[in-house]
């Protein structure tokens, strides 16, 4: 299995209160896939920029359009920029795989309807488990991006180490990313809520 399915597993796994939004998982299993890629040399970092490697076979269809849809040429793309454009999307995109491959079973409503009508649960498999595995553990990858996506224990004050700078520079990507968007996301509830505001005011006069 692949980084960007085992945190898949695991954002399904989370408590209900833990379950992350559908645009902030999208970053972060794009952030995943640009972990896998590293390690297979598809792609290295120039700074924040991602220069591409060569092209590995990747068996999985979605790594493999992850690694196609790196920018060929200079300058290149930040890695931030290629979050946001490679992230759009993603959640429902990896949902969808999965539930194809029996990696993923449905059941009545719940929380993860917002992706696709009714809830989808890990399936009990040994990917489900190696993932599980993985998350107890506290691999660091793993726990980084969890922790950008606030599943689990609390967002640590320091995230967790990663001794691949490469790498290290990636998921502070993800996190930044992630910060923007529930930022963003609060900026427009506000204005939202600021409209309806102007509106009672007015049924008001």
């Amino acid at each position: 299995m692949t980084t960007p399915r085992d945190l898949l597993f695991v954002a399904l796994d989370a408590p209900p209160d833990r379950a992350p939004a559908q645009g902030a998982l999208s970053l972060a299993l794009a952030g995943a896939e640009l972990v896998d890629l590293r390690e297979a040399g598809a792609v290295g970092l120039d700074g924040d920029r991602l220069v591409p490697g060569f092209r590995p076979a990747v068996a999985d269809r979605l790594m493999d359009e992850a690694a196609s849809s790196l920018d060929q040429q200079p300058p290149y793309e930040s890695a931030e920029d290629w979050l946001w454009r490679r992230g759009r999307g993603l959640a429902a995109a990896y949902l969808a795989a999965l539930e194809a491959e029996g990696q993923l079973t449905r059941q009545g409503g719940g929380r993860w309807k917002r992706f696709r009508a009714g809830e989808l649960k890990p399936a009990d498999s040994p990917a489900h488990r190696a993932a599980t595995d993985r998350w107890a553990a506290g691999e660091p990858v793993l726990a980084a991006l969890g922790a950008s996506l606030g599943i689990g224990d609390e967002r640590p004050a320091d995230p967790p180490e990663v001794s691949d700078d490469a790498v290290a520079t990636v998921l502070a990507a993800v996190d930044t990313a992630v910060r923007e968007l529930e930022f963003e996301r609060q900026r427009r509830a506000l204005d939202e809520e600021a409209f309806s505001n102007v509106w009672r005011g007015y049924d008001g006069w």
